[in-house]
């Protein structure tokens, strides 16, 4: 234990990739250890906005040193002229209040939760990401979640996790539970 304790402290980039469900679960899981060990945490949301879901209030309890902001409105239709340029403003406002909030030193941890779909339409550069990332303050831990994490955020990353789902309820024709996927 002691050596976990004396080993220098030096911010992370994790990414929680994969199809499998839990991506953002997780990622929330360590925001709240983070926000339990005193840490100021900021979960931004590139795509969730039209839904209520049960973290809000959760998070809400904690006052201002831990803040979850949802920056999209639900569902994105993408490829090609299905593409709503409303989303496409939504995710680059995103990313600029995302890219202030990593460069100010206010915050301890950031999630930036959905980015990967993100950038994997199209709608956001990853390279643009990983400059940001690489300026970061030394101590700023970062989490980025969502499907096919590009290639170039993998490399930076320090620890990339992949959710793989093995079995899911929705096979057995069993909707969204309320407290489990809400």
């Amino acid at each position: 234990m002691s050596e976990m304790q004396d080993s220098p402290r030096r911010g992370l980039i994790l990414i929680n990739t994969g199809p499998g469900k839990g991506k953002t679960t997780a990622a929330l899981g360590t925001a709240l250890r983070a926000a339990g060990n005193g840490m100021r945490v900021l979960v931004l949301q590139f795509l969730k906005g039209s839904w209520h879901y049960g973290e809000l209030d959760s998070i809400a309890m904690f006052g201002e040193d831990f803040q979850i902001r949802q920056m999209g409105r639900g569902f994105v239709k993408i490829g090609g002229a299905e593409t709503d340029p409303e989303d496409i403003r939504m995710v680059e406002e995103a990313w600029a209040e995302a890219a202030v909030a990593i460069l100010s030193g206010e915050w301890d941890l950031i999630v930036l939760d959905e980015i990967n779909y993100a950038i994997s339409y199209g709608m956001l550069t990853p390279e643009k990401v990983a400059e940001t990332l690489r300026t970061r303050p030394e101590m700023l831990h970062v989490i980025l979640t969502g499907r096919n994490a590009h290639p170039v955020l993998v490399e930076l990353a320090d620890t990339v996790t992949e959710m793989r789902e093995v079995k899911h309820a929705y096979a057995k024709g069993i909707l969204a539970q309320k407290g489990i996927e809400f």
